[in-house]
């Protein structure tokens, strides 16, 4: 990311519960461990939101708030007690999600978090590719994509789809999560 000064990055899946969030948490985590950068989370799994969830935030604004007008960023933006690391989480499932994403308000949102800090790496929580077009709809405001499979989970034809889906996008990379290691004795 650093090579293309890319600063936003969407992590996808092609079906549920292939673990992305928890993927997206401890990218965010690892990225906040550098001293030289910051990380963002933004939930943009609209439908399923989980982030704050997983990571116990509880707030009564936040970016369902915003969107409606209701709440200025500074009101949604949340520490979750980890040094450079900042949430903005999403309280409720949104109907009309992939409308809401292509809005002019989420436009303006991810240039505005995109150009505030030049160290800070925003990482975008969306929505599996193959069950909406949520993430068709943010991915070109995206620089790049880490793609998260879970082990076993995907049929070919649907991996093969999700690639087609995202031939124009810039894939950093893909994790493959749930993995069954056999444990082995290690010399030291």
């Amino acid at each position: 990311m650093d090579e293309n000064n890319w600063r936003t990055i969407a992590v996808i899946s092609p079906t549920p519960e292939a673990g992305k969030s928890v993927i997206t948490i401890n990218l965010a985590i690892s990225i906040a461990q550098q001293p030289q950068k910051t990380a963002m989370i933004v939930d943009f799994d609209l439908r399923k939101p989980r982030i704050a969830q997983y990571l116990g935030i509880k707030r009564e604004k936040s970016i369902n708030d915003f969107l409606a007008g209701d709440a200025e960023l500074s009101e949604i933006i949340v520490n979750p007690g980890i040094p450079r690391l900042t949430i903005i989480p999403t309280n409720k499932s949104v109907k009309q999600s992939s409308e809401t994403l292509s809005s002019n308000n989420v436009q303006k949102l991810i240039i505005e978090l995109r150009e505030r800090y030049d160290s800070r790496i925003i990482i975008f929580d969306l929505p599996p590719i193959l069950n909406a077009d949520d993430a068709m709809v943010l991915l070109p405001q995206v620089a790049c994509v880490l793609l998260v499979m879970g082990n076993g989970q995907h049929t070919e034809s649907e991996i093969a789809e999700t690639m087609r889906l995202l031939s124009k996008s810039n894939i950093l990379g893909a994790v493959i999560n749930r993995a069954e290691v056999e444990p082995r004795d290690y010399y030291y």
